[in-house]
């Protein structure tokens, strides 16, 4: 099973979408399970429960500092992957993914998680 696979399957476990993310990648951060699903554990439902950044991106940015901070900034990989997201996925906040305003969904969470991942992949 591929990483993106593998962080949907989290999700329909239980996981929110940040913490499906974050714990796809866990071999490879140095941290538990546990430890990665209390970090992602405010972002079920986006920032701010619907009102703000999708946790599934948030998990992809927290994941960029994880892996890749060594002093400096990763602002320039953070950038890239917000846009990269919005370009996948149609939009960054939840709310507007959701299409909780409009009626239309932009893109479905499972897709969301799997862009999150996706990204974070083709940026290593």
């Amino acid at each position: 099973m591929d990483r993106k696979d593998r962080a949907v399957q989290l999700k329909h476990s239980g996981r929110n979408c940040c913490q499906a993310v974050l714990c796809a990648f866990a071999e490879e951060t140095g941290m538990t399970e546990e430890e990665l699903m209390r970090i992602g554990a405010a972002f079920g439902g986006g920032m701010g429960c619907l009102e703000a950044t999708c946790g599934a991106l948030v998990g992809a940015q927290m994941l960029l500092g994880i892996k890749k901070y060594s002093g400096r900034p990763v602002a320039r990989d953070a950038a890239a992957a917000l846009r990269k997201f919005k370009e996948l996925c149609g939009a960054t906040v939840c709310r507007d993914l959701k299409g909780v305003d409009t009626g239309a969904v932009l893109c479905p969470c499972d897709d969301c998680v799997r862009n999150a991942v996706k990204i974070i992949e083709e940026l290593e």
